[in-house]
């Protein structure tokens, strides 16, 4: 499984939004500028978490974007699934209700599930406070060195 840039800046957007929304709404161009996002490819992804019920968005002068909910009870796989879709590594109909041909005799189906639901586990353990957090300790070790890194950033 490879991660679209969709589902890469939009964890990198909510992370941003969670920790920038505590005391206000937060515009897409603010994002856009600290995260390095076109805001046009940021409006198509936060209408997408809008959608999955992840972001809410208030009109107006102050307006902008929340989360719909506490950032404790939102999962890495919430907003990876709300972005990409399904998550699984490899589609097996060994693993389906239908079955087939050959899922009596394949045993690789037991690889695939145990990859499909190791993956699942890991996001859906992942919480965005817990990402907010790392966040904000790697901004003040970042800080605390007084290293001017340059152009070198994460856009992982």
């Amino acid at each position: 499984m490879k991660l679209s840039t969709k589902g890469r800046y939009g964890l990198r957007a909510m992370i941003d939004l969670a920790q920038y929304s505590e005391q206000e709404a937060v515009s897409i161009s603010s994002i856009a500028q600290r995260q390095n996002i076109s805001e046009s490819y940021l409006e198509q992804l936060v209408a997408k978490m809008k959608k999955a019920g992840l972001v809410i968005s208030i009109r107006g002068a102050q307006g902008g974007y929340l989360l719909a909910k506490p950032a404790s009870s939102i999962s890495v796989g919430d907003i990876l699934r709300a972005l990409e879709g399904d998550l699984r590594a490899v589609e097996c109909s060994a693993l389906s209700e239908k079955g087939c041909e050959g899922s009596d005799l394949c045993v690789t189906k037991y690889v695939w599930q145990r990859i499909n639901e190791s993956i699942a586990r890991t996001v859906d353990e992942m919480m965005l406070d817990q990402l907010v957090e790392e966040s904000r300790k790697a901004q003040e070790k970042r800080t605390d060195q007084s290293v001017d890194y340059g152009s070198r950033s994460c856009l992982g």
